[in-house]
């Protein structure tokens, strides 16, 4: 499946920022077919691009909603963390920040950033 526009831009962040990676529509869930936008499995992190919020995209349908919350849910039991980020988020750098800090580089306590 091909990347969305957002997707793209929050992998250009990641590499601009020297952060590893992340593997690209990663199946967590093999019987369910269910995929990550970006993981790193290692880390049990992923990280879900919200397309459409503004536009009653699939996300924010009331039968796609419930999916997604049966998703994020299984994904949670099975012990990864995920983040859930908006083009608000991607476009302010707030997401970027998120993952900085859901891997460790950041250090939330005095704001200053580790490198990888």
């Amino acid at each position: 499946m091909p990347k969305s526009y957002l997707e793209t831009i929050v992998l250009v962040q990641i590499e601009q920022a020297n952060i590893v990676a992340p593997d690209t529509e990663y199946r967590f869930s093999a019987p369910r077919k269910w995929r990550f936008d970006l993981a790193w499995p290692n880390l049990m992190l992923a990280v879900e691009v919200e397309g459409g919020v503004h536009s009653r995209g699939r996300h924010t349908r009331p039968a796609g909603y419930e999916k997604d919350c049966e998703k994020y849910n299984s994904a949670i039991l099975l012990g990864w963390r995920v983040l859930r980020v908006t083009s608000k988020h991607i476009m302010s750098g707030e997401a970027l920040l998120w993952i900085e800090q859901a891997i460790g580089m950041t250090d939330t306590t005095n704001n200053t950033t580790k490198t990888l």
